[in-house]
């Protein structure tokens, strides 16, 4: 089905006139992963975050708790962008709560960076897949669409990439995230960096020249300069 045939299906929702369905109409977008969310489709994150609770566009609708939306400054100018949530962030609704994310909140401190000021937060995905396992290309097909209306509500000026489910899942850029983390990109006219997820500095503690955390702190660094210079 093409996307102008998948479009024309919101013609048949109740009392619509045009194929994009209003802001008032949200709740009536069919949950089909098939139909398209298109873009301006939220006036703002509440609603968003509301529809999200609702969604069943995959089958991890049926085994969340919580669909794990954002948090942090909805004018922030830096969104961080995860894989998925894990148990915390599913028993809380939140994202990065438990201790990668408490790592992430050091690691933005170090810098005089905030969550609550400076940053939002989110996932590729809303919702926990069973067992913390990687979500799947279907899951992450069906959930972009909340992805990118965060992105384009919160507008924020740098997107960091946290791991390489951030980075395809966001830019279809299938590179190693060692390979590419520190680099700035450009994805949609916006300023991305790769960085190394959390979870993945926990695994490796050490901070010696060249380890993961001298990595991210050599990265975060280049982030609080670019803001800087933006700002």
């Amino acid at each position: 089905m093409s996307d102008s045939e998948q479009l024309s299906l919101f013609d048949l929702l109740p009392g619509s006139e045009a194929s994009t369905p209003s802001v008032s109409q949200t709740n009536l977008i069919p949950s089909s992963a098939k139909i398209p969310i298109p873009p301006g489709t939220y006036e703002n994150l509440e609603q968003l975050a509301n529809h999200c609770n609702q969604c069943h566009r995959c089958g991890l609708g049926n085994t969340r708790t919580h669909a794990v939306v954002g948090r942090g400054n909805p004018q922030a100018p830096i969104t961080i962008v995860g894989e998925a949530p894990g148990q915390n962030e599913d028993e809380t609704g939140l994202p990065f709560v438990g201790k990668a994310g408490q790592l992430l909140e050091k690691i933005l401190a170090a810098v005089g960076l905030s969550s609550e000021k400076d940053v939002y937060i989110c996932n590729i995905i809303k919702c926990r897949p069973p067992g913390n396992r990687v979500p799947t290309p279907d899951e992450i097909a069906a959930c972009k669409p909340y992805l990118l209306e965060q992105i384009r509500l919160v507008n924020p000026k740098i997107i960091l990439l946290t791991g390489a489910t951030a980075v395809k899942g966001l830019t279809g850029d299938k590179r190693g995230i060692t390979k590419i983390r520190g680099t700035w990109m450009e994805w949609e006219g916006r300023l991305c960096m790769p960085i190394l997820h959390p979870a993945y500095l926990l695994r490796n503690p050490s901070t010696e020249r060249g380890s993961p955390k001298w990595l991210m702190w050599q990265d975060i660094q280049e982030v609080r300069a670019k803001l800087d210079e933006l700002s």
